[in-house]
């Protein structure tokens, strides 16, 4: 059947028992987790390739990453990589990554590597002392009224370490606005520190005898070395998805199909059917809704507004990516770290940027540098209107009397979300129960992504796994 004929027969439609929608990090991770068991899935995917945000790219010598740069290793993780046989191709960071720069005043400084240098370190700077001493006594808000992040941090560390380490963090992993995000729902460590311990420093000191406990007793499930670090592959971190594609498309009762964009989802006989646009049925008893909660809201609105609420209410600002290569000896700054954020307070457009040839080898030609810059964000969503050659342009402004940048770039490449990264603000959590009591009235739908229980790739991982063990238990149980 070519893409343009049409096949509305139900008699005709193609079978599965679950139907993954969407093959990024989320959905994949569902979809393998369910084959390897030998349980019938599909996955349906509208872009040409598998993979979703993430996305590696090689050109002339460089090599980007168009979504994450890096992976978090925690035992899932590694657990994963294990399955797939990619533990033995794995790449850690190099040793320069644990040291992070933040612009302030005009220079960068890194942060404090080792606690005893934290108090003579400017960017905390000796006036944050006097409210970070205190801060064991600082009491919890009475009532359940939600927080914001920003609010949260200044109550209990000041407004310096809101504005240099707090915000810039923020926009570095969700581009986003402490005031807006939610601390419970952005940040739910950090508000289970203070609920449990009553102070984030009582508890982080918990945290780290906890941890000492786990690695002396040996019970962590991956090798100490593995523990806490930054990796990649040779050919970036696309070689994670290509390699979880692979191996469903191995498994005799899976399959993935690329170039499927969904038109409707519906009830059918006790289970489910898809629509896609070639005019091709699927049907299952489960499906996955594996796609960003916008896509999700607008398949979801026919069949019931309750569903599609939430999901439309979910914020995505934009982001651009900014590859800009520079030849040897025309960076002063010696580039050895993980990379520069910068604080709204610096007036300065760009969120940060990270030293990609530092972090990995074979990022860049021999001896030139490459660094991966971002712009936009929900705290300045108008940068994003800037073409590609106005937003190289601001990102060689901004860092270069940062990093001492004498010359302009000699390769660039600017790649853009216009709907980036989903934004766990106030009443984020509220919106997520609202949705799940509207799910309990649709069974056999499930609705995942990083909108939901984590942005990270790593999380996204454990999430569709673990939602996978889920609908296996449902089968078990029926049966």
């Amino acid at each position: 059947m070519t893409a343009t004929e049409k096949n509305t027969d139900p008699a005709a439609a193609k079978a599965a028992e679950t139907l993954v929608i969407g093959a990024g990090a989320s959905g994949l991770a569902a979809a393998w987790e369910l084959a390897r068991t030998g349980h019938a899935v599909t996955v349906l995917e509208q872009r040409p390739t598998p993979g979703g945000n993430i996305q590696s790219q090689r050109e002339d010598g460089w090599q980007i990453e168009i979504g994450p740069n890096t992976l978090m290793v925690k035992p899932p993780l590694y657990e994963l990589l294990c399955e797939l046989d990619l533990d033995g191709e794995a790449v850690f960071a190099g040793a320069a990554g644990k040291k992070r720069y933040i612009a302030k005043g005009g220079r960068t400084l890194a942060l404090p590597t080792h606690p005893l240098n934290a108090p003579f370190n400017p960017i905390i700077g000796l006036g944050s002392w006097g409210k970070i001493l205190r801060e064991p006594w600082v009491k919890p808000p009475k009532g359940h009224q939600e927080e914001s992040l920003a609010a949260f941090v200044e109550r209990r560390l000041g407004r310096n370490i809101l504005d240099y380490l707090v915000d810039p963090f923020v926009s570095g992993v969700y581009a986003g606005d402490p005031r807006r995000l939610s601390v419970k729902a952005a940040m739910p460590k950090l508000h289970a520190l203070e609920r449990e311990h009553g102070s984030l420093i009582r508890g982080g000191l918990a945290a780290m005898r906890q941890a000492r406990q786990r690695a002396k007793a040996g019970t962590e499930k991956m090798p100490s070395d593995w523990r806490g670090k930054l990796i990649s592959f040779p050919q970036g971190i696309q070689t994670l998805t290509d390699r979880l594609a692979e191996h469903i498309d191995a498994q005799p009762n899976a399959a993935i199909h690329c170039d499927h964009a969904i038109q409707s989802v519906r009830p059918h006989g006790g289970g489910w059917q898809v629509e896609d646009a070639r005019g091709e049925i699927w049907q299952a008893r489960h499906l996955v809704l594996a796609t960003p909660a916008h896509v999700s809201a607008k398949l979801l609105a026919p069949l019931d507004p309750m569903l599609a609420e939430p999901l439309d209410e979910i914020v995505y600002p934009p982001v651009a990516a900014v590859a800009l290569g520079f030849p040897p000896g025309l960076i002063a700054h010696p580039l050895d770290g993980f990379g520069v954020l910068i604080p709204r307070r610096e007036q300065r457009r760009s969120l940060g940027a990270l030293f990609s040839s530092t972090l990995f080898s074979d990022r860049a030609p021999e001896g030139h540098k490459l660094i991966t810059a971002f712009i936009g964000g929900r705290q300045d969503p108008d940068a994003f209107e800037m073409s590609d050659e106005e937003m190289a342009r601001q990102v060689v402004n901004d860092l270069g009397g940062l990093l001492g940048i004498e010359g302009p770039p000699v390769w660039q490449r600017v790649n853009r979300w216009p709907k980036a990264i989903p934004q766990y603000e106030l009443g984020h959590l509220a919106r997520v129960e609202r949705l799940d009591q509207a799910l309990s009235h649709h069974p056999g739908l499930s609705l995942i992504g990083n909108w939901r229980d984590g942005i990270a790739v790593g999380d996204c991982l454990e999430n569709g796994r673990a939602l996978a063990k889920r609908i296996l238990g449902t089968e078990t149980a029926s049966h």
